[in-house]
């Protein structure tokens, strides 16, 4: 169902309804009792009713009035209850004014509540005067004490609202940090290492194998290239407006790519042998953390065990997808320390570990005891992806 309304009202219309408030209630006094005509009388009821057009503006001066003039109508018996104008013009004070530490809120709404019960099921046995009094100041502090408790309760939970989407707008900022930082990383830190290694090779052979030296140059050359188309699809994605389609980039990468993780990691002295057993079906940020894990993966081998040899296994076990990155280099990463129980944890150990708790998954890297270093994540399947 469409609710009552479907956008907040702009200032103008709450002025209106104030307006309308205030006429509305002008017009009960006037005609209720009948026989109020003097013009004493009708400018007590003006001074009681009209300003409350300008609350929203002017709240503590339009209160000020409202209550003195409410209480000269009530003095002289202009009419009997006209506490409720006050009340009205109350609210926006207790809305916006600022919280004092000594002011008694929590006190004044236990006095409101226990003021509600005795207009519900008290009683005053006294002449009518002194009840006609007792009323009056019993109906006058569950109006105001009403009017003010409620108006701080929304203050103070509009406040809470305004600081749990501050926090959340925090941490999606954070969040979203986190994540173009690993994209970057994965993309410069995969094809740095290969230029790196293959660099190192040319220096090492140009004068002995230049055929050699020219090959590591053409890796050199394809990698960056690719890298290069990379940064361009991952920018574009960044400049992309939410929702909208960017022409001319290419899909995130999924495992289909993971055939060119290993020929460049093979270009590099790294062989992987890839073994995939998973059909398909999966979502595309799925498919993306297990490329960047894995693509991370073979490059650690690539940066610290080459030449190697690496085997990469993608499969599915008791309901989620397991990822094991596992090589027969040595088993040591000079890498600084991660936390305990999760081995060792550089950057991108970290990023790794990051991309599968986003998913609600389980991560381990290590040395594996015959030598060698082996990482495993473990990742939840949906059940459409099952």
């Amino acid at each position: 169902m469409r609710p009552l309304f479907p956008r907040p009202l702009r200032p103008c219309e709450l002025v209106a309804l104030d307006v309308l408030a205030g006429l509305g209630y002008a017009f009960v006094l006037v005609v209720n009792p009948p026989g109020v005509h003097h013009p004493a009388a009708l400018a007590l009821i003006a001074a009681m009713t009209l300003p409350l057009a300008a609350r929203r503006r002017w709240p503590l001066p339009v209160f000020c009035v409202v209550a003195a003039a409410s209480m000269a109508a009530m003095a002289f018996g202009v009419v009997r209850e006209p506490l409720a104008a006050a009340a009205y013009a109350l609210y926006p004070v207790a809305l916006t004014t600022r919280r004092r530490r000594w002011e008694p809120t929590a006190a004044i709404g236990v006095l409101t509540a226990g003021a509600l019960l005795l207009a519900a099921f008290g009683g005053v046995s006294a002449e009518p005067e002194v009840r006609r009094i007792a009323e009056t100041v019993v109906l006058a502090a569950l109006a105001l004490g009403g009017a003010w408790t409620i108006g701080r309760a929304v203050r103070e939970r509009r406040a809470y609202a305004a600081r749990l989407a501050g926090q959340a707008a925090e941490r999606a900022v954070t969040e979203e940090r986190l994540r173009i930082a690993r994209e970057m990383h994965d993309v410069v830190s995969h094809t740095l290492s290969l230029i790196g290694v293959k660099a190192g090779v040319a220096a090492h052979v140009a004068d002995r194998r230049p055929e050699e030296a020219l090959e590591a140059l053409r890796v050199i050359e394809s990698t960056s290239r690719q890298a290069l188309t990379e940064m361009r699809h991952m920018l574009g994605v960044l400049r992309t407006a939410p929702g909208a389609v960017s022409e001319g980039l290419s899909p995130a990468p999924g495992l289909a790519a993971l055939t060119d993780v290993a020929e460049r990691a093979a270009a590099a002295g790294v062989r992987v042998d890839l073994d995939v057993r998973v059909t398909g079906g999966l979502s595309e940020a799925l498919e993306l953390a297990v490329h960047r894990i894995v693509q991370e993966a073979v490059t650690n081998v690539v940066r610290h065990a080459a030449p190697a040899r690496c085997r990469v296994r993608v499969d599915e076990e008791e309901g989620r997808l397991r990822v094991e990155v596992t090589d027969d280099g040595p088993g040591r990463r000079v890498l600084p320390p991660g936390p305990p129980g999760h081995g060792v944890a550089g950057h991108g150990v970290i990023g790794m570990r990051e991309r599968v708790t986003a998913h609600g998954g389980d991560f381990t890297a290590g040395p594996l005891p015959g030598g060698g270093f082996r990482v495993r994540a473990r990742l939840p399947l949906r059940g459409e992806e099952r």
